[in-house]
């Protein structure tokens, strides 16, 4: 009876892999989206840690004023007689120097970035709500009438209006009435982008809703709710993982255009963008102030758009090359 048996070893056969461990495989076959990934691992354990040591145990302080130490480049000692010992840098250098204020920079990229990404992170949690919410409606509801027109047709119109207006101006507008607010910006970034998920998660939905586990559940009189939440959402949030990955990236560069602008988040509060704003005035003076959190915000955008790609690979079989 045991030689029936296939022995997957000696036949020269792969043990079956589980779904997650196939996309992960795939993911590190994409060397530029595996090496991005990483990276991101690497800058959301900088911003805890960031938030941690300037905010709670306050290693680095990025409110410290030091008017005699102002410019000094990157990997300059503490050397002045003028500034208080315990104002003087926990290392006792200036990692990435000082600002016109003599602020150190390292301390600020380091509140800035756990700042800046919380910002994306809320906006597209927001996003992603409503974008879930609206397409989830449009798609599972699609056939029903009010009056003369069906719920697709009166989402998807609304979606097509919103659409039409400069998202960019349309959050700057916003932002400018508003009293100036990490929470704010948060909202209103939210609020301005949930319209691509929801075309995602409508047209998942359409293909979904006639699908056998779903006219199973209808038949056994489950209730509509738990058939869009505990049925259809976990089939359709592939490609909403992708649009949110990507999503991210566009958060924290509008926020740092805003920041940039002069319309984000307010000193003495700290995000890469208006560490950016204040270093544009001296780029030839002290160039660093510009080029750190320009770089910065460049790679980490970079970083979730790549990351995004892979995902978008590993969740689509057609787009997967053969190894």
């Amino acid at each position: 009876m045991n030689e029936l048996i296939p022995n997957l070893e000696t036949d020269g056969l792969e043990p079956a892999k589980g779904l997650f461990r196939e996309r992960w495989d795939i993911l590190k076959r994409n060397r530029m989206a595996y090496a991005s990934y990483w990276f991101l691992i690497s800058m959301f354990g900088l911003a805890i840690l960031g938030k941690v040591l300037t905010q709670t145990v306050v290693m680095f302080d990025p409110k410290v004023v030091r008017l005699s130490e102002k410019f000094l480049p990157p990997l300059t000692p503490f050397t002045s007689t003028l500034t208080p010992e315990e104002d003087s840098p926990a290392l006792g250098v200036y990692l990435l120097g000082t600002d016109e204020l003599g602020r150190d920079v390292f301390a600020r990229m380091l509140e800035g970035t756990f700042v800046s990404l919380t910002v994306g992170f809320v906006a597209v949690g927001i996003s992603l709500t409503v974008g879930i919410f609206i397409g989830g409606l449009a798609g599972f509801y699609g056939r029903v009438k009010l009056g003369f027109i069906t719920v697709d047709t009166l989402l998807m119109r609304f979606v097509d209006i919103i659409l039409c207006f400069p998202t960019f101006f349309l959050i700057l507008t916003v932002v400018a009435l508003l009293p100036p607010s990490i929470y704010n910006i948060m909202i209103v970034i939210g609020l301005t982008s949930w319209m691509g998920t929801a075309r995602f998660v409508r047209a998942e939905f359409l293909s979904l809703r006639d699908q056998d586990f779903v006219v199973a559940a209808r038949s056994q009189a489950i209730p509509e709710w738990r058939i869009i939440f505990i049925h259809m959402v976990p089939n359709a949030i592939a490609p909403v993982l992708v649009s949110a990955t990507i999503g991210v990236a566009t958060a924290i560069l509008t926020e740092s255009a805003l920041s940039f602008l002069g319309f984000g988040v307010q000193p003495p509060d700290a995000t890469w963008g208006n560490i950016l704003a204040d270093g544009k005035t001296f780029l030839f003076d002290a160039p660093w102030l510009t080029f750190i959190p320009g770089f910065t915000i460049l790679f980490v955008v970079l970083a979730f758009n790549l990351c995004g790609e892979g995902l978008r690979e590993a969740f689509n079989p057609k787009l997967r090359s053969t190894p």
